[in-house]
């Protein structure tokens, strides 16, 4: 592991400093508005943001087609830099708006620059590793984030120079990196209709998982601010939100290699209804019981996505995965868009605590729609159920992870990465029947 963390060191200190800068960013926008603004503002911040992370999987690939990596990736930074700056000085909401919208344009961009190096820089038997490393780097920057508000509490203008200078310093060890420049990138096929038919359970708990992240992400911060909590206690608490995802990773793993994963989707959405329910139910609670509740949500609602990652190729052959995780990535980002924006709503209108609230209603959605017995197996892969892979929680990534899933054949990779032409989406009867097919 030491061997690939140095020979990837350059990439994955590059990932820490974008996420650093954007987790930093998203807690500063959020506190700042909490001060003059409602959660629809702060809500409508962040849904322009995973606007833009989705339109960058699209862009993207024109954009690294037409000037190759290096220039895409050092042009997106100088986009974002600027466009952070651009917040201290303009404090009119319609143009940050524009500015959240254009760094999660440029940061999909730069997920998919540092995914393709990774892909094509790592042997198909370090596969696991270099993803592991990619994603510890991306949750350590998000946390570390974080703590930058707790050593530095006021919410001047010198916070965003320092997200700035993140994302300028980021592109320094890609700029300077003496690898060899990926391939081509070609986009992949999105068949929504094949994979809406082959695995619609899956797809539902993305996207209320994009709904519950999203908020988490948006919201979190105003919401401790609406609890009395200080700069530094809100930055405490994100941090140990985060920190709980990460955590989670590992012994969810080895739950769903040994456990049937629909069943894992329907009892972690019942716990985290329950967990979310203290909060739910009190306008306003103790530190403690802030911190115990929130740990506990985001341990289990960052384990949603993962699990329906990994039931969803579970049903779904090799060739179409890199299309696959296009899709869940859409599908996460349409329910990251509008989770802010409901959430906001309701908790300008009823509350501070409605954004827990929101949590239980979303979780009661998988309760009742994702069950073991909804489920046919028609079309489950041969060896299923496949060995399960932490994943990022899609705030970190773009189509290009599944590139980075060791469960992925190279070859199979290879040729989805550099096909020009589109696989047709599945035709005949087998397409339309899979991994959720509804039982009469």
């Amino acid at each position: 592991m030491s061997l690939i963390l140095k020979s990837f060191s350059s990439l994955y200190f590059a990932t820490l400093l974008m996420l650093l800068g954007s987790g930093l960013l998203s807690t500063y926008l959020g506190l700042r508005l909490a001060e003059s603004a409602d959660g629809l503002w702060v809500g409508a911040l962040m849904a322009a943001n995973y606007l833009g992370l989705v339109l960058g999987g699209k862009l993207g690939h024109r954009l690294i087609a037409r000037v190759g990596h290096i220039r895409a990736y050092v042009a997106c930074a100088g986009v974002v830099t600027a466009a952070v700056l651009g917040h201290g000085l303009s404090a009119w909401l319609p143009v940050w708006l524009l500015l959240r919208l254009l760094v999660g344009l440029c940061m999909m961009c730069q997920y998919m620059v540092i995914e393709s190096w990774l892909n094509e820089q790592a042997d198909s038997s370090q596969r696991g590793q270099v993803f592991a490393g990619y994603m510890g780097a991306s949750y350590l920057g998000l946390i570390l984030g974080q703590l930058v508000l707790v050593a530095h509490p006021a919410l001047g203008v010198e916070l965003l120079m320092l997200v700035a200078l993140c994302f300028a310093l980021c592109l320094v060890p890609v700029a300077l990196t003496h690898k060899l420049h990926p391939a081509p990138l070609h986009p992949a096929p999105l068949e929504m209709r094949f994979f809406i038919e082959r695995v619609p359970l899956s797809l539902t708990t993305i996207a209320v998982s994009g709904l519950l992240i999203g908020a988490f992400y948006g919201l979190a911060p105003l919401y401790g601010t609406r609890m009395g909590l200080s700069t530094e206690q809100v930055g405490l608490f994100m941090g140990c939100s985060i920190l709980a995802g990460l955590l989670v990773q590992w012994p969810l793993g080895w739950l769903s290699d040994r456990h049937d994963r629909v069943r894992l989707i329907n009892t972690c959405a019942l716990l985290l209804t329950l967990a979310a329910l203290p909060l739910a139910l009190q306008p306003q609670a103790s530190l403690l019981l802030l911190f115990v509740v929130g740990f506990s949500v985001c341990a289990l609602q960052f384990s949603l996505y993962p699990l329906a990652v990994a039931l969803a190729n579970d049903h779904v052959e090799g060739a179409r995965r890199v299309s696959l995780t296009a899709m869940l990535l859409v599908t996460f980002g349409v329910g990251a868009s509008l989770g802010p924006l409901l959430a906001g709503v309701l908790m300008r209108f009823f509350g501070a605590n409605m954004l827990y609230a929101f949590v239980c209603g979303c979780a009661l959605i998988l309760v009742i729609r994702v069950r073991p017995e909804r489920v046919t197996h028609l079309h489950q892969v041969e060896d299923a159920p496949l060995h399960h892979v932490p994943m990022p929680d899609s705030t970190t990534s773009s189509p290009l992870t599944a590139a980075l899933d060791p469960r992925v054949d190279e070859l199979v990779v290879h040729q989805q990465m550099h096909d020009s032409e589109p696989q047709p989406a599945g035709g005949g009867t087998t397409a339309a029947l899979g991994e959720s097919e509804l039982r009469p």
